[in-house]
């Protein structure tokens, strides 16, 4: 059964622009709205970086609850994560944290409609096939649609499966795993590069 967001961690707290005590030797402050690209140890990062021509395979955006960061996060289910527990499970605890430029944007309403949006999607499978859909999301695309359906922002540019290099072993290997000889080609996605690239973000914090 889905869970709202609001289950899982319980209500933020109504200062959502306040900003959380620096994370455990780390130095990065993190507020509500920022995004955290890490490379993922998953069984898939490999496929995802080679096809993306990424380092950086898994994402997130951050919720600052009670002055405790968490990240909200496609993995299986869609969920809260406290923002160290997070970073531990990333290749070598290496992230990078980004924010709007102009992060005067979210203001506490619109980071309320990007909550509510959020809440949505909370507890949804995780998206093998990388479906543009609601039925089940993966980690980029959970950013992307909290961004434009609350904020009305889109980050990143919309690509297709055809788009990416489909040419490395993992790749062809993962493809071959979900989709046999139906490769949906013509499947709009958003990767975690293209956010990662997003003009209109800037780098807060990298380790």
């Amino acid at each position: 059964m889905r869970r709202s967001l609001a289950t899982l961690v319980g209500p933020l707290v109504a200062a959502v622009l306040g900003t959380a005590a620096c994370t455990q030797d780390s130095g990065y402050e993190p507020r509500n709205g920022d995004i955290v690209f890490q490379t993922s140890r998953s069984a898939q990062s490999l496929a995802i970086q080679m096809a993306t021509r990424s380092p950086y395979s898994h994402m997130g955006i951050v919720y600052v609850s009670d002055g405790k960061p968490l990240v909200f996060e496609a993995v299986q289910p869609v969920k809260l994560t406290p923002l160290r527990e997070w970073i531990e499970r990333g290749e070598r605890q290496h992230f990078v944290a980004k924010r709007l430029r102009d992060a005067g944007s979210l203001t506490p309403e619109t980071l309320q409609r990007m909550r509510a949006a959020g809440e949505q999607l909370a507890g949804k499978d995780y998206d093998l096939y990388f479906e543009w859909s609601d039925d089940r999301i993966y980690c980029s695309e959970l950013v992307w649609k909290i961004f434009e359906r609350g904020a009305g922002i889109r980050l990143g540019e919309q690509q297709t499966i055809a788009d990416f290099d489909l040419s490395h072993p993992a790749v062809q290997a993962k493809i071959s795993e979900r989709y046999g000889d139906r490769v949906p080609l013509n499947e709009v996605v958003v990767s975690p590069v293209a956010i990662f690239n997003a003009p209109s973000l800037v780098t807060v914090y990298e380790n």
